[in-house]
Protein backbone atom coordinates (compact mmCIF):
# COMPACT_ATOMS: atom_id res chain seq x y z
CA UNK A 1 0.00 0.00 0.00
CA UNK A 2 1.37 3.42 -0.91
CA UNK A 3 2.21 6.05 1.67
CA UNK A 4 -0.41 8.34 0.12
CA UNK A 5 -3.12 5.72 0.52
CA UNK A 6 -2.12 5.02 4.13
CA UNK A 7 -2.28 8.74 4.92
CA UNK A 8 -5.71 9.00 3.26
CA UNK A 9 -6.95 6.09 5.35
CA UNK A 10 -5.65 7.61 8.58
CA UNK A 11 -7.26 10.95 7.76
CA UNK A 12 -10.55 9.21 7.01
CA UNK A 13 -10.42 7.27 10.28
CA UNK A 14 -9.86 10.49 12.25
CA UNK A 15 -12.73 12.27 10.46
CA UNK A 16 -15.01 9.27 10.99
CA UNK A 17 -14.17 9.07 14.69
CA UNK A 18 -14.85 12.79 15.15
CA UNK A 19 -18.22 12.38 13.40
CA UNK A 20 -19.19 9.36 15.50
CA UNK A 21 -18.20 11.11 18.73
CA UNK A 22 -20.34 14.09 17.73
CA UNK A 23 -23.26 11.66 17.30
CA UNK A 24 -22.80 10.34 20.85
CA UNK A 25 -20.80 7.18 20.19
CA UNK A 26 -18.10 6.24 22.71
CA UNK A 27 -14.87 4.75 21.41
CA UNK A 28 -14.04 1.36 22.94
CA UNK A 29 -11.14 0.25 20.70
CA UNK A 30 -9.44 1.48 17.55
CA UNK A 31 -7.99 -0.89 14.97
CA UNK A 32 -8.86 -4.02 16.96
CA UNK A 33 -6.81 -6.93 15.62
CA UNK A 34 -6.95 -10.64 16.21
CA UNK A 35 -5.87 -13.74 14.30
CA UNK A 36 -9.00 -13.47 12.15
CA UNK A 37 -8.46 -9.89 10.99
CA UNK A 38 -9.15 -6.33 12.00
CA UNK A 39 -12.05 -3.97 12.58
CA UNK A 40 -11.43 -0.24 12.32
CA UNK A 41 -13.40 0.81 15.36
CA UNK A 42 -15.35 -0.75 18.20
CA UNK A 43 -17.71 1.73 19.82
CA UNK A 44 -20.77 2.00 22.01
CA UNK A 45 -23.92 3.74 20.82
CA UNK A 46 -26.01 3.82 23.94
CA UNK A 47 -26.04 0.21 25.14
CA UNK A 48 -25.28 -1.21 21.69
CA UNK A 49 -21.80 -2.45 20.83
CA UNK A 50 -20.97 -1.23 17.32
CA UNK A 51 -18.33 -2.64 14.98
CA UNK A 52 -17.45 0.10 12.52
CA UNK A 53 -15.83 -0.30 9.12
CA UNK A 54 -14.46 2.98 7.77
CA UNK A 55 -13.98 3.41 4.03
CA UNK A 56 -12.20 6.49 2.76
CA UNK A 57 -12.01 7.44 -0.87
CA UNK A 58 -11.28 10.48 -2.97
CA UNK A 59 -14.30 9.67 -5.14
CA UNK A 60 -17.99 9.48 -4.27
CA UNK A 61 -19.45 8.18 -1.03
CA UNK A 62 -21.22 5.44 -3.00
CA UNK A 63 -17.84 4.24 -4.22
CA UNK A 64 -16.60 4.08 -0.61
CA UNK A 65 -19.70 2.22 0.63
CA UNK A 66 -19.51 -0.31 -2.20
CA UNK A 67 -16.03 -1.30 -1.00
CA UNK A 68 -17.62 -3.31 1.84
CA UNK A 69 -18.00 -6.55 -0.10
CA UNK A 70 -19.61 -9.82 1.00
CA UNK A 71 -16.14 -11.19 1.70
CA UNK A 72 -15.36 -8.17 3.92
CA UNK A 73 -18.67 -8.60 5.75
CA UNK A 74 -17.82 -12.23 6.54
CA UNK A 75 -14.36 -11.25 7.78
CA UNK A 76 -15.75 -8.43 9.95
CA UNK A 77 -18.37 -10.80 11.37
CA UNK A 78 -15.69 -13.28 12.42
CA UNK A 79 -13.61 -10.55 14.06
CA UNK A 80 -16.68 -9.19 15.87
CA UNK A 81 -17.55 -12.62 17.24
CA UNK A 82 -13.95 -13.13 18.37
CA UNK A 83 -13.98 -9.71 20.07
CA UNK A 84 -17.23 -10.46 21.87
CA UNK A 85 -15.96 -13.84 23.05
CA UNK A 86 -12.60 -12.42 24.20
CA UNK A 87 -14.31 -9.57 26.07
CA UNK A 88 -17.12 -11.64 27.59
CA UNK A 89 -19.86 -9.61 25.95
CA UNK A 90 -21.63 -12.23 23.84
CA UNK A 91 -25.02 -11.29 25.30
CA UNK A 92 -24.68 -7.60 24.44
CA UNK A 93 -26.76 -6.11 21.63
CA UNK A 94 -24.49 -5.35 18.69
CA UNK A 95 -24.52 -4.15 15.10
CA UNK A 96 -22.29 -3.27 12.16
CA UNK A 97 -22.01 0.31 10.92
CA UNK A 98 -20.13 1.59 7.90
CA UNK A 99 -18.73 5.10 7.71
CA UNK A 100 -18.03 6.34 4.20
CA UNK A 101 -15.64 9.26 3.98
CA UNK A 102 -14.94 11.26 0.86
CA UNK A 103 -11.85 13.42 1.23
CA UNK A 104 -11.41 16.24 -1.21
CA UNK A 105 -9.87 19.69 -1.17
CA UNK A 106 -11.62 21.40 1.72
CA UNK A 107 -15.00 19.70 1.23
CA UNK A 108 -15.00 16.39 3.08
CA UNK A 109 -18.19 14.33 3.15
CA UNK A 110 -19.00 11.76 5.82
CA UNK A 111 -21.95 9.37 5.85
CA UNK A 112 -22.71 7.02 8.73
CA UNK A 113 -24.72 3.95 7.72
CA UNK A 114 -26.15 2.45 10.89
CA UNK A 115 -26.89 -1.26 10.89
CA UNK A 116 -25.28 -1.50 7.45
CA UNK A 117 -25.35 -5.31 7.33
CA UNK A 118 -26.24 -8.36 9.37
CA UNK A 119 -23.86 -10.93 10.82
CA UNK A 120 -22.44 -12.88 7.89
CA UNK A 121 -20.32 -15.97 8.45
Amino acid sequence: MTRERLDLGREGEMLALEKLLSLGYRCVARNYRCALGEVDLVAKDGETLVFVEIKTRGRSLEYAKSAVTDRKKRQLSKVALAYMKANNCCNVKSRFDVVAVRVSDGANEIEVVKNAFDLAY
